[in-house]
């Protein structure tokens, strides 16, 4: 989640990139960077570290251009020194990116042919040689860069700043936000208007696929295929822009949409993206390798990240895992293995049920970790190690971006424990953190289902009840798809294993009640077209959410089929938490409820 901002101003503009920059600093970064034309060249000042640092070295050495470029940057591919902080230049071109290139290393070993040759760690030097080359071909800015958006793999959000059209700026935009500022005689770019508050309230939202050539005055967007489009402008509140919906209805649909960029932020913080490696300085103080068992204790939606969690750690560490919910859990008085290590949950950092289930933990002598999203919450501050999630705020009340970005570390988190174990070899790791790596843009393309759930779930609002089925790492990922509906749609709604289904809900079927399935192709799909079959036979409406493989198998009796890409079984539930998402956000929509402060629901639950 690093920050972006761009200018095309009437007077020098670095002093307002930076104090630009300063409103972005919520999301996180460990150096940061601006750029602008300086007697017709590029020039940059980029330094390590806070904000502070960079004000330091523009007050040494200041820059007077009128059009620049300035970043935040999370380090993904090489580490946070100025030499890999954005932007990232040549002669010609210098560009900022949030988000990762998945394919940066095929592109540079294109670019080397022709003598293109890196000298960063960065994925995204690449963009920036690629545009360089066609620029050196005699192409256009607009020309080149409308030639190497269809190249790049991944999740990204990009701003372009040209030596020989200081009075220009070319964005794009794909799984990760931009906006568009609109002056008196001055553009702006941000990554959200809470960036742009100060200069301007007009503001339009680039659309996935999107880029965007702006000159003063002016704004000229194109959608993915090149075609010419018109987008809204909306007036925002610059005094509560980060608590803003954006160009969405709710602040849920926001943050589902956000998700692609909010995994992307947790994945740059624990991987080497370079080596595909996992660094999880944060457990330095848990030795995995001696341990014999976890407990993970969550509450509501958390406690469905841990029980996906818990798969992972048994199957890629073999390290055995309880999962309680935590209202229960201390209750039972659980008997805890000595020098064990009790992992909680809890996006807020506050809930009561989880805390306490803590402090008892750490009274029977527990190594104590958490997985929070408020890093100086009561929980993460009683606990030896903390993981953060880093997926910004939250205001919906029904978590949708936490959820994703709980299962993201717990999945970074389970490799670690498998390489300190030994379970997992080096090519392992490898292959995981690839699959991870990709995540992010699989995710961007489920978020283009969003038409045909939206239908389904407008046929959902006649029903009184709807089933969710789901077997091994799914099963959780079906229990979440219901809560979700029920939470903010108030239809009764019930997740179980697919196995269970003959041990008493199969009853409950008959031709006026959907079941969702979630089935990707794993190895229990074909255990789960059986369950299907049960439910076919009994006249009962099918939603089966697979993938491209699974599609693939499907015989008669499926009444709606959601296809997702198909992704390595790692992440797969991941994905799968999207469709579930967006089928109950667009049902209670249609239902006409209170989407983000759904009935007799807090966001944090501060008391037992």
């Amino acid at each position: 989640m690093c920050g972006i901002v761009g200018i095309i101003g009437t007077e020098p503009v670095a002093e307002r990139l930076v104090a630009a920059l300063k409103r972005l600093e919520y999301r996180g970064y460990d150096s940061a960077g601006v750029a602008t034309i300086e007697n017709g060249a590029i020039a940059r000042r980029r330094a390590e570290g806070k904000l502070g640092n960079l004000e330091q070295r523009l007050k040494a050495e200041p820059l007077s251009g009128l059009t620049g470029i300035g970043h935040t940057r999370w380090a993904t591919h090489g580490g946070p020194t100025e030499g890999n902080a954005h932007p990232h230049a040549t002669d010609k071109v210098a560009v900022v990116h949030n988000g990762i290139i998945e394919n940066y290393r095929e592109l540079l070993a294109d670019l080397e042919k022709d003598g293109y040759r890196p000298v960063t760690e960065t994925d995204t030097e690449s963009v920036a040689l690629l545009v360089t080359r066609e620029l050196d071909r005699g192409l256009t800015p607009e020309q080149a860069v409308g030639s190497v958006l269809p190249r790049l793999r991944g999740a990204f959000g990009l701003v372009f700043l040209f030596r020989d059209a200081p009075d220009t700026l070319i964005a794009a935009r794909q799984a990760s936000p931009l906006a568009i500022g609109h002056g008196e005689k001055e553009m702006y770019f941000g990554s959200d208007a809470y960036a742009l508050a100060p200069l301007t309230n007009r503001i339009t939202y680039l659309e996935e696929g999107d880029w965007a050539v702006v000159r003063p005055g002016s704004a000229v967007i194109r959608d993915f295929a090149g075609a010419i489009v018109e987008r809204r402008m909306v007036i925002s509140s610059a005094s509560s822009a980060i608590a803003e919906k954006g160009n969405h209805r709710h602040f849920m649909a926001k943050e589902i949409y956000e998700q692609p960029e909010s995994v992307s932020h947790a994945l740059s913080h624990y991987l080497d993206m370079a080596t595909l490696s996992v660094g999880v300085d944060e457990a330095s103080e848990i030795d995995f390798a001696r341990l014999s068992r976890l407990t993970i204790v969550a509450c509501g939606t958390a406690s469905y990240a841990a029980m996906v969690g818990k798969y992972w750690f048994e199957r890629y560490a073999r390290l055995p895992a309880d999962v309680d919910v935590a209202s229960e859990f201390r209750y039972r008085e659980p008997v805890l293995p000595e020098g064990g290590l009790s992992l909680f949950i809890s996006q807020s950092g506050e809930t009561a049920d989880t805390l306490a289930a803590l402090r008892y933990c750490a009274q029977h002598g527990q190594a104590i970790a958490a997985i929070v999203n408020v890093a100086e919450s009561t929980i993460a501050r009683e606990s030896q190690a903390v993981f953060p999630i880093l997926c910004g705020p939250e205001i919906g009340v029904a978590s949708t971006k936490a959820f994703t970005a709980q299962l993201t570390v717990l999945a970074v988190l389970a490799i670690a424990a498998g390489r300190a174990r030994g379970t997992l070899s080096v090519d392992d790791e490898k292959r995981l953190a690839a699959a991870l790596v990709r995540l992010p843009s699989a995710m961007a393309e489920v978020l283009k289902c969003e038409s045909q759930i939206e239908a389904l779930a407008k046929r959902l609002t006649r029903v009184t009840d709807v089933l969710y089925l789901g077997r091994g790492q799914m099963y959780p990922i079906a229990l979440e798809g219901a809560l979700k509906l029920k939470e903010i749609s108030y239809i009764h709604a019930e997740g179980y294993a697919g196995g269970e289904l003959k041990h008493g809900p199969i009853a409950l079927i008959d031709e006026n009640m959907p079941v969702v399935v979630v089935a990707p192709s794993d190895g229990l799909m074909e255990k789960t077209m059986s369950n299907m079959q049960e439910v076919a036979a009994r006249g009962g409406k099918i939603v089966l959410i697979t993938d491209e493989a699974g599609a693939a198998l499907v015989g008669k009796g499926v009444a709606d089929l959601i296809v997702l890409p198909r992704v390595d079984e790692l992440v797969a539930p991941i994905l799968a938490a999207l469709p579930v998402q967006m089928l109950a956000y667009h049902t209670a929509v249609h239902m006409g409820t209170d989407v983000d402060q759904p009935r007799n629901l807090a966001k944090s639950v501060t008391v037992e």
